[in-house]
Order: C-alpha cells, then structure tokens, then sequence
C-alpha cells in the first residue's frame, strides 16, 4: 500500500493536484487497504502530493482502521462525537498554497463535500479520479490472479444452476439458492443474482421476482460476488425445456458478436473499436436494434469501474486492465439473452477469466 501510495503522490504532483480528499470507497481501499463503512460520521483520507498522508475516522472506528493495518506514512486521526470533523480536514490542508487544487472522491456525498467546501474556502476542486482512475484501470499481477480467483468461483456456481431451474420454482427461489452458492464457493459477498425468466429476460437489469419459471422460458442468470476483495461477474443463458420460437438464431449471432468482442481484445485497440466488433455484427444479423447497452466496464474492487467498453470512448486499451465482455440481445415481451464473460488484457491480447462454455443450456421443461 505504501507503493499504491507513492504512486498517487507522483500522479497528484504531475496533474498539479495538490491534495485527495477521499471517503468510503474503492478509491480509499486501494490506496490504504481499508475497507472503511458509509456513515453519516466523516472517515476521510487526506493523501498528499507531498506524501503527507492523514487518514481522520471517527473515534468509535479507530479499532477498525488499526485492525486494516493503516499504511507506513499514514497519520491516523480520530475524533470524538464533539468534533469538527470538517476543522481538522482543513488543519492537515494548512501548510499547502494559499488556492489549492483538491480532488474530491468521486463517491464522497455531498453533505461531506459540502462541509469541507465551507471549511476549506479558497481552494478549486476537481474530481479524484482525474488521478486515481489511471492508477486503478491496470491492475497488478496480484491484482489479475484475484479476479481470476473470483472468476473460477463464480464459474464453479454456474455450473451448478442448470439443477436449480425447474418450471413452478420462483426466480426468488431460484436466486436465493446462486446466493447461498456463492457464498459457499469462497465469496465473502453477494453483490447481485439476476434471475430474469421468460418476458422479463428481456429487461437487462431485471430485479428477481415472484415469476415462475415455465417450459420454454428462456432464463438470463447474471450473477457476481466479492471474493479477497475483487469482484466477479458473469452471466449465462439457459431454455427451460424447448427454446422459444427464435431464440436459437438469435443466440447464435450473440456468440459470434461476443466472440469477435473478446478477439477485438489487444494492447492499443480502444475500447470503442472492441464496443463495436460485436455492435456491428448484431446489426449486420438484423439485432442491433434489441442490443441496447455497452458492450463492458471494467472491475476490481468495485463490479462497475473505468475502463467501460462503449461507443466513443478512445481510450488505448492497455496490459493488465480488466472488463466485462457482455453484448446481449432483448425482445420485448418475448426473452432475452447476454453473454457475459471477464477479460484481461495481456501483452499479447486478450485472456477470458470465464471459462464455461457460451452456449445455453437446457434443462428439464
């Protein structure tokens, strides 16, 4: 962390940024290590171009941050119910230039910013991922075998859903058992089961229901979790009994357009030109239309982070970042589908994290 650190330091004095002020947040974990809770009380780590880092918590969360192991050259701070919070954000800011340029964390609420604003006047802010979204888009070796971790996790509970879908079960039911699976295969956290039968396929971010699954749904399971601190993430297709009328051809264009995404997957192309190796072969199979999202974001700490892999974003893609690859196809009232694996890219091109075969599986109808 000391090297995460550093690092920070040198982006923040060669973008002229004097100081981040950061709260609870992925942001805040990378740089320290830890895992600080969103409460109404300030916890704020002040990390300096200089290397002067302070880290204020509340007094009642000080065990928890010694416990995190704050890093070397981190100064640990707390303060009682009776403080002002916001006076000794500014007392660790005082010896800086008179209008300094502070990067607020992009995830700190506003009534924390607002606080500090009114204690720190004179300075100009900008957003802190100006300088931290470049430290935390490539990931470290360490980094990549954590996901590849979670990614063979999450994969070991999909293999196990075709026995949890039978007509008259509930998404809910269905979505309770992939929790309790994810869980058991070595996640410390669920952050989402998806679990979209039928009609409500066909909403991407569909939330799990009372619905009962029927023969001839098609079911979109979309599932991800927190293992060592890195996230997993992907998402299958599965035919209660016969498929719907349509459901294969579509199906067969999604493999292809998911495909010649993860092919697209190289050092210096940019995440447009992978967003587009599937959008163009969707339209070209006549469902450009139905395919109503980005093609990917990246992940790490958090499910959804830079880089997203979407139309008109020129970003050179670069060894060691990590993102989803996720075209889907959706008809309204009828199914959808999404194919969805992690992809990291190496020196030579692209590696899927995600293993399991892309076809969707039948189970009894």
């Amino acid at each position: 962390m000391a090297t995460t650190l550093a690092r920070a330091s040198e982006a923040m004095a060669a973008a002229g940024v004097d100081a981040l002020l950061l709260g609870p947040g992925a942001d805040l974990r990378h740089l320290t290590g830890y895992h600080a809770l969103a409460l109404e009380r300030l916890t704020l780590l002040v990390a300096r171009a200089d290397g002067r880092h302070t880290l204020l918590v509340p007094r009642l969360e000080r065990p928890r941050a010694e416990a995190a192991g704050v890093p070397e050259g981190v100064e640990l701070r707390d303060f009682a119910e009776t403080d002002d919070p916001y006076a000794l954000a500014a007392a660790a800011l005082t010896d800086l230039p008179p209008r300094p340029t502070l990067g607020a964390g992009d995830r700190l609420w506003s009534t924390f910013l607002l606080g500090l604003q009114e204690s720190i006047p004179a300075a100009s802010w900008l957003r802190a991922s100006t300088v931290t979204r470049a430290l935390r888009m490539r990931k470290t070796s360490h980094e990549v075998e954590a996901l590849r971790r979670a990614a063979r996790a999450i994969d070991r509970v999909h293999a196990g859903v075709p026995r949890l879908l039978r007509p008259g079960r509930s998404e809910r039911e269905v979505g309770r058992d992939i929790a309790d699976r994810i869980l058991a295969e070595g996640h410390e956290r669920v952050n989402f089961v998806i679990v979209a039968s039928g009609p409500n396929g066909a909403s991407p971010h569909h939330e799990t229901g009372a619905r009962r699954l029927r023969a001839g749904d098609g079911v979109v399971v979309d599932i991800g979790g927190t293992m060592d601190g890195y996230c997993s993430d992907c998402t299958r297709d599965y035919v209660v009994g016969r498929s719907p009328e349509g459901y294969a051809d579509a199906h067969t264009a999604l493999e292809a357009a998911q495909e010649a995404a993860c092919a697209a997957v190289r050092p210096g192309a940019t995440a447009a030109s992978v967003d587009a190796a599937a959008r163009d072969l969707l339209t070209d199979a006549g469902y450009g239309d139905l395919f109503v999202h980005r093609t990917g974001h990246g992940i790490g700490l958090e499910e959804h982070e830079e880089p997203y892999i979407v139309a008109g974003n020129d970003l050179a893609l670069e060894p060691g970042m990590t993102f989803s690859v996720e075209p889907g196809v959706y008809l309204p009232a009828r199914f959808g589908q999404r194919i969805e694996d992690i992809v990291v890219v190496t020196d030579a091109g692209g590696e899927r994290l995600n293993t399991l075969d892309r076809a969707p599986v039948a189970v009894g109808g």
